[in-house]
């Protein structure tokens, strides 16, 4: 379901997996986070304070046999809307990745991601990382729903804004440029550009371009998932560019 499913070093899983993952041993500068342990705490805690919402839906993916976890959480008001709020998390076993966190949306009509603001990386795998580890978590939880109102407004901003082909091959250049494609992603963005799956993304505007992004973005390596999807939210929300729009 989520955009792990497209992702050549990913497969999707269901939580009851996570625990069958080997565990490496502690060492005394190293300590892992057991992947089930970490998604338990973050639930716990995510119902605990965000108590408008209602928990809708957990998707998880494992890549590297399991030794790389990535996840996601969405909450929602009701079933009317169009975005949930999701909070992003990623977790190591081979000392790749730092446990990481960051809140953003889902786009339910096709189950998109959009993560904005910068990625919270909490805690090397250290000593004490337990200890540390609910506290930060706590703090993460907390000030979400800030960066969640952020991307609806400019979810809102971005449907706002019109753009012709023209303006969004440039902006696929730029993407490319700064490294938020790849040469493999550049022709899935672009089908769904010209012909998008859903109907929801048929109007020519920027809200439309970047969710034909996410689209392509789905094939991105789970260790660089939410880090290019918030390179993606800041660079199409920055208006110093020039889009081609009066």
């Amino acid at each position: 379901m989520t955009l792990l499913m497209h992702s050549q070093d990913g497969q999707h899983v269901p939580r009851a997996e996570l625990a069958n993952i080997p565990l490496p041993q502690r060492t005394d500068s190293y300590q892992p986070v057991p992947h089930a342990e970490l998604v338990r705490m973050i639930e716990t805690i995510g119902r605990d304070i965000l108590t408008v919402y209602r928990f809708d839906r957990e998707d998880y993916g494992l890549a590297r046999d399991g030794r790389q976890l990535f996840g996601t959480h969405t909450y929602r008001v009701s079933e009317d809307d169009q975005m949930g709020l999701t909070i992003g998390f990623r977790n190591s076993y081979d000392k790749s990745l730092s446990v990481g966190l960051a809140v953003g949306a889902s786009v339910f009509v096709c189950d998109n991601l959009a993560f904005a603001g910068d990625l919270t990386v909490m805690r090397k795998h250290t000593a004490n990382v337990l200890t540390d580890l609910e506290d930060m978590v706590i703090a993460t939880i907390f000030r979400c729903r800030k960066n969640y109102r952020q991307i609806s407004t400019d979810a809102e901003s971005m449907a706002d804004f019109h753009l012709d082909d023209d303006d969004a091959f440039r902006m696929l250049g730029l993407l490319f440029g700064k490294g938020v494609l790849t040469p493999r992603q550049l022709p899935i963005v672009k089908r769904e550009w010209m012909k998008p799956t859903y109907p929801d993304f048929e109007p020519r505007n920027l809200w439309s371009f970047y969710n034909a992004c996410t689209e392509g973005l789905k094939g991105s390596p789970p260790a660089r998932i939410m880090e290019k999807h918030i390179q993606l939210h800041n660079l199409l929300t920055e208006r110093r560019y020039d889009y081609g729009t009066d």
